[in-house]
């Protein structure tokens, strides 16, 4: 099958964004829903820009909150450069919600009806870029663990989620349980696989470079009305840094089980 003509123009940012892609850090982040950003040759899909800046557009907070992380380790960050509603690169591309004609009761006209050949366009810009990148970088550069950066609203739709972060996983429990086992911060409300659970049919990220490989992972989701502005990012930052510092030994081992 022909390569798809690229949707990004010369002056358009990258499909994907790496910081400190030389390796030799213990972890490995990406952040799947890192931006809100539309290309060029697609408009706004059709909708207003207020729409795109919130949850359904990319994961608030998510992107800086990676950011922070691998500043704090020194370690591999991979981030999409658009948004999920263009392609979601955390769905397996056969589901519904790789192109969502629908998010959170909104509708995208300009995702219905694609033909096959739109479809692949967008899968050859953005999605297998990104996913390329990260296999190349684990086949170079062997890691301890694997975080994948998400986060969540508080309401959807109209339902009040009370957990502040969850930690995610399917049939590997060794990473998450690890950190479940040891989160320990007053007032805040943990999700054990809430309120999303990771699965074969909603997730790529962590079933293809996690769970294929081998490799010790966890989807961290943090609620969005916690991260909303650069202090609560920082205090994120400071609270996960510190538990996987104190975790940096058990971690280690788990790889070696």
């Amino acid at each position: 099958m022909p390569m798809e003509e690229s949707l990004l123009t010369e002056d358009e940012p990258p499909a994907v964004e790496i910081v400190n892609g030389d390796g030799g850090a213990p972890f490995l982040f990406v952040c799947d829903h890192a931006s809100r950003r539309i290309p060029q040759a697609l408009g706004t899909l059709g909708l207003p820009q207020s729409l795109l800046e919130t949850h359904i557009g990319w994961d608030i907070g998510a992107a800086a909150l990676a950011r922070n992380l691998a500043a704090a380790f020194k370690a591999p960050l991979f981030l999409t450069g658009y948004s999920r509603l263009v392609i979601d690169c955390n769905r397996p591309l056969t589901g519904d919600g790789s192109i969502p004609s629908i998010s959170a009761g909104v509708e995208i006209e300009a995702n219905r009806d694609l033909s096959p050949a739109e479809r692949r366009q967008r899968q050859e810009t953005f999605f297998h870029p990104y996913h390329r990148a990260i296999a190349a970088h684990l086949d170079r550069h062997p890691v301890q663990a694997l975080f994948a950066i998400h986060s969540f609203t508080a309401d959807y739709p109209g339902q009040m989620r009370p957990w502040h972060v969850d930690f995610a996983y399917h049939r590997d429990r060794r990473l998450a349980g690890l950190l479940l086992d040891t989160f320990d911060e007053p007032g805040i409300v943990v999700g054990d696989n809430l309120p999303y659970a990771v699965d074969d049919e909603s997730d790529y990220s962590i079933p293809v470079h996690g769970e294929q490989r081998g490799l010790p992972h966890v989807l961290l989701e943090i609620r969005q009305d916690t991260l909303m502005d650069p202090a609560g990012i920082a205090l994120w930052g400071d609270r996960l840094r510190s538990l996987f510092d104190r975790l940096r030994p058990a971690i280690a081992r788990l790889g070696q089980k």
